[in-house]
């Protein structure tokens, strides 16, 4: 006798389900025992050290250095913190952690976190005995952290990268590079141990006649500007760096003079150029910088979520009116969806995987705007208290703003992903 139809779909699952058992599962979003035990020993910190502090810090708009000392301490901050983190063959622990940091809360998670934009700028463009060399220095130690700063973007060179003004010069005679310029909006600026400058040694090449510098501590020529008063994320230092005559070793170009040399050949030549040296560090940080937005998304829609279980009105918690449920639905949905796009490009970049459809910046563009939409609806939902300083949702909507401005604006990554799936160069 035949088997019914149920029975044969039963038969059908139970020998996939077997096949698949036997061989070795080629896809998982399980996290590893390891990457859970870091995520939650992160969280702890940002529970118990970062959110107490962060409204304090917020007002104050000044480094939080006590708690950068505590992170440095117990082994969160560091060369061989940000080394564990990147050694994970799966690209999720740096995800991970920024997460849970700025879960705890954004300025201090900048201001914890920042460094790493110049470690990868040193990793993408420098050579190892450079990454060794200048990455410990972008830390400090336990008992002595020190900042990184990052610096490309100029008052009239934003978005457009391509149109920096600051000049590298090789004084061959001292085997010195002289720079001279104005770097904008620089975390860290002017506070930082070791600044990484971008700088144009070829103006008429646009972005392929730029090269990354690192300037060591101390070096004259090098002075802050404004420190700006910014909106969001204010615990995290934001200040205009000078460039006045600022000269470095030889040593100090990322890459080496000979590969320079050979690029800008090649470049004169007419030949396909690589990324170059801002773009390389931005692709690298793009999923990390989402990871942060996501954090901040995810820590406004779990206060609304608790506010809306306690806030009664009309006799009954706000929570069971579909309104309001509803929009909780849609913010954990867009949040869950973030993250999966966040992971995916996480793993491409850390895995080799091209980003063939602009994968990194689609996480960073959806994180963004995802963690500005899901902190306005977490003000929404708490009403006039959400728009108060007595709650946080408040400071994180702030704090979330900058994510689709920073690091590529979300009009810049739309353009960047139209011409990655078009094969066009979009204008």
């Amino acid at each position: 006798m035949e088997a019914s139809p149920s029975a044969q779909a039963e038969a059908a699952v139970t020998a996939a389900t077997t096949s698949a058992e036997a061989d070795a599962t080629p896809f998982t979003l399980e996290l590893s025992d390891d990457q859970r035990d870091l995520r939650d020993w992160v969280h702890g910190f940002a529970e118990q050290v970062v959110r107490p502090a962060a409204h304090e810090w917020d007002e104050r708009e000044e480094t939080p250095w006590p708690i950068i000392g505590e992170a440095a301490k117990i082994g969160l901050y560091g060369f061989e913190a940000i080394g564990q983190f990147w050694a994970d063959p799966s690209g999720l622990t740096l995800m991970l952690v920024n997460e849970e940091l700025f879960w705890g809360d954004a300025g201090i998670g900048m201001s914890i976190m920042g460094t790493t934009l110049a470690a990868a700028g040193i990793y993408a463009a420098g050579t190892p005995e450079q990454l060794v060399e200048w990455v410990p220095q972008c830390y400090g130690t336990p008992d002595d952290p020190k900042v990184g700063s990052f610096c490309v973007s100029e008052p009239d060179a934003g978005s457009d990268v391509s149109s920096l003004r600051t000049r590298a010069r090789y004084d061959e005679a001292g085997d010195e590079w002289v720079l001279n310029g104005q770097k904008a909006w620089a975390t860290n600026g002017g506070i930082a141990n070791v600044h990484v400058i971008v700088a144009s040694v070829d103006p008429e090449l646009g972005a392929r006649g730029q090269a990354a510098f690192v300037v060591p501590p101390g070096t004259k020529g090098l002075e802050m500007g404004t420190k700006l008063k910014k909106h969001g994320i204010r615990a995290s230092h934001t200040a205009d760096v000078f460039l006045d005559d600022c000269r470095v070793p030889g040593s100090c170009l990322l890459g080496g003079k000979e590969k320079l040399d050979e690029r800008l050949a090649r470049a004169r030549e007419g030949t396909k150029a690589k990324k170059q040296a801002a773009m390389q560090t931005f692709e690298l940080s793009r999923p990390t910088v989402g990871a942060q937005a996501l954090g901040i998304a995810r820590a406004a829609y779990e206060y609304a979520l608790d506010y809306s279980k306690q806030r009664v009105q009309f006799g009954r918690p706000i929570i069971e009116n579909q309104a309001i449920a509803f929009a909780l639905a849609d913010m954990k949905m867009e949040i869950d969806a973030a993250r999966l796009l966040i992971w995916r490009a996480a793993w491409m970049g850390r895995t080799g995987k091209p980003f063939t459809a602009a994968e990194g910046s689609m996480s960073k563009l959806k994180a963004g705007e995802v963690a500005v939409w899901v902190t306005e609806r977490a003000i929404q939902i708490l009403g006039g208290n959400g728009y108060t300083r007595e709650y946080p949702v408040e400071r994180m909507h702030r704090d979330a703003k900058i994510y689709t401005i920073f690091e590529g604006t979300s009009e810049i990554q739309r353009l960047v992903i139209a011409r990655a799936i078009s094969g066009v160069q979009v204008q």
